[in-house]
């Protein structure tokens, strides 16, 4: 199978520099029409330029493939329906959605400030929020949709220094696990990239030879597998160096307490057999997770919940 993009319309955010800009060339290469969005800030989030976003676009149209740029802030609705305007009333539709922009602000928690933390969460949070927001019913009404949301490690184990980054990033999960059930019967997809990159916000952080390793071009394959119309759903996939992962979180089988045992010393010391791996497993949603806990308590006391 080829994977091909062609007749499809693409918005990148971030995609000036970095792992965004080879998302929107590896897109456009493969038939994609592409809106390069970049605000052009540094990586702390300050100051403004049009120039990365357009040099991306001329790569692109240099290649044979077309392109636009859009300096839209992400966290603002006015400025990204603007956006989303625009490549409909060129292109006819968004096909597309992958949510990349993203600032750094790293500092202890105890030496970051507020406006430090919200800044970070609103750009990598809300700066996918906006864009799927402006894009929701555009895609419910074509049924069809594809969106890759960028979360990280630091979001999904933690990572010093990271708080509010991870945070925000963390959070991309909660987004992506209800939109793909909320939009499955419109045939929009959600997945999520979790990618170690060489990239302007890691350089300083690790040895050159390892960021050699790193390039954002080993990574895009992977987000482009996450896109196309068999993509799967609900996907946290891992890319990093040409390595691909899957992260799923899995909830043990846990225990059940009787009335008179439902207290802290009872329930301390059966903690080895509370966080048991054997028979843990994925769950698909909320409910499950209610309905497993009502049918073990059910069990424990008798109760047959099919008679209710």
């Amino acid at each position: 199978m080829s994977i091909s993009f062609k007749g499809r319309v693409a918005i990148v955010t971030g995609a000036g520099v970095g792992l965004g800009r080879s998302h929107a060339l590896g897109l456009a290469a493969r038939g994609a029409k592409v809106v390069v969005n970049d605000l052009g800030t540094a990586t702390d989030g300050t100051g403004a330029s049009s120039a990365q976003a357009q040099a991306v676009v001329e790569e692109i149209r240099a290649a044979g493939g077309e392109a636009m740029a859009h300096g839209a802030n992400v966290t603002d609705a006015a400025q990204v329906q603007d956006m989303v305007d625009q490549a409909i009333s060129t292109w006819g539709k968004v096909d597309i959605l992958v949510c990349n922009a993203g600032i750094l602000r790293d500092k202890t928690f105890a030496k970051m400030t507020l406006d430090d933390f919200s800044s970070v969460v609103d750009v990598h949070l809300m700066g996918s929020v906006v864009p799927t927001k402006a894009l929701w019913e555009h895609f419910r009404a074509q049924e069809y949709g594809r969106i890759v949301y960028t979360t990280s490690a630091s979001g999904l184990y933690g990572n010093f220094g990271q708080s509010n980054y991870g945070a925000a990033k963390a959070a991309l999960l909660g987004l992506m696990n209800v939109l793909c059930q909320e939009g499955a019967k419109y045939d929009i997809r959600a997945n999520l990239l979790a990618p170690t990159a060489a990239t302007r916000m890691t350089e300083g952080l690790l040895p050159q030879q390892v960021l050699d390793l790193l390039r954002p071009e080993t990574i895009t394959p992977g987000l482009l597998t996450l896109l196309h119309e068999d993509a799967p759903s609900r996907m946290v996939l891992g890319a990093g160096g040409g390595c691909f992962t899957e992260t799923r979180i899995y909830e043990t089988e846990g225990q059940a307490f009787a009335d008179a045992d439902l207290d802290p010393d009872t329930i301390w010391s059966r903690m080895d057999q509370i966080r048991s791996e054997a028979g843990q497993q994925v769950m698909p949603g909320a409910f499950a997770q209610t309905r497993k806990y009502a049918s073990k308590a059910a069990a424990l006391r008798g109760i047959d919940l099919e008679k209710k």
